[in-house]
């Protein structure tokens, strides 16, 4: 199937509707981080179905996917990809790694970071040096810096936490709120597994951690507690 083919498919479960509310979502008015993103409404279920379908799909014609300029035309091309690394011999899944990352400029909404960072960049590296995570953590890219740290997600799932909580130190007082909700999130997904590992980083940094962060990292937490981290009386 060509990728007009694909594009063609994926158009069928297209809804003006949706697409009106996915532009208010994702923040792609003018300063917004996704400024000038479309849409053409197709519903995330319907993705993951469609990319199931598609899983065959030859990489380089994901790789010309995500470069469309519709929103749900990269996130089926990651979808897809995701569904190979899985599935691909040790050659596959460097060739992926390695394309997702000379491709991170398309990669540019959140959900786009968080369907695929995980499953192919985390998973890649569990087994290889984590020097690239650490590079990305750096970069001037929003998105980049959300790959960093919502990739080490797949080690969280090994309960493998030092990596991610390396990077939270890097990224503890990024500006952007896509990046403190991440790492809040990564926290979370660390206590989920290991309270006392969450609460430890925390001890030693929630009095100068960004609001937003704390927040999220401290979400499931018993109330009096999480009350008490956000008055700073732990």
């Amino acid at each position: 199937m060509s990728v007009f083919e694909i594009q063609s498919k994926l158009r069928a479960f297209a809804s003006e509707e949706n697409a009106r509310t996915a532009l208010w979502f994702f923040k792609t008015g003018p300063g917004e981080y996704g400024e000038g993103d479309q849409f053409i409404g197709v519903r995330a279920p319907d993705l993951r179905r469609l990319a199931k379908e598609l899983k065959a799909t030859p990489i380089a014609d994901c790789l010309q996917l995500l470069q469309s300029p519709i929103h749900e035309d990269r996130s089926l091309a990651l979808l897809i990809l995701v569904h190979a690394f899985t599935k691909g011999d040790a050659i596959a899944k460097q060739k992926i790694y390695e394309a997702y990352l000379q491709h991170t400029d398309y990669i540019n909404n959140w959900d786009l970071v968080d369907i695929s960072a995980p499953h192919i960049v985390g998973a890649y590296l569990f087994d290889q040096s984590r020097t690239p995570l650490y590079e990305l953590a750096k970069s001037n890219s929003l998105w980049e810096r959300r790959i960093a740290i919502i990739a080490t997600q797949h080690f969280i799932r090994q309960k493998d936490f030092d990596d991610t909580l390396q990077i939270a130190k890097l990224l503890l007082y990024d500006k952007h709120d896509l990046i403190q909700k991440a790492v809040g999130w990564m926290l979370r997904e660390i206590g989920n597994r290991d309270f006392a590992v969450e609460e430890a980083f925390l001890q030693q940094h929630y009095n100068t951690m960004p609001r937003t962060m704390l927040r999220y990292a401290i979400e499931k937490f018993p109330e009096p507690k999480r009350q008490a981290y956000l008055k700073g009386t732990i």
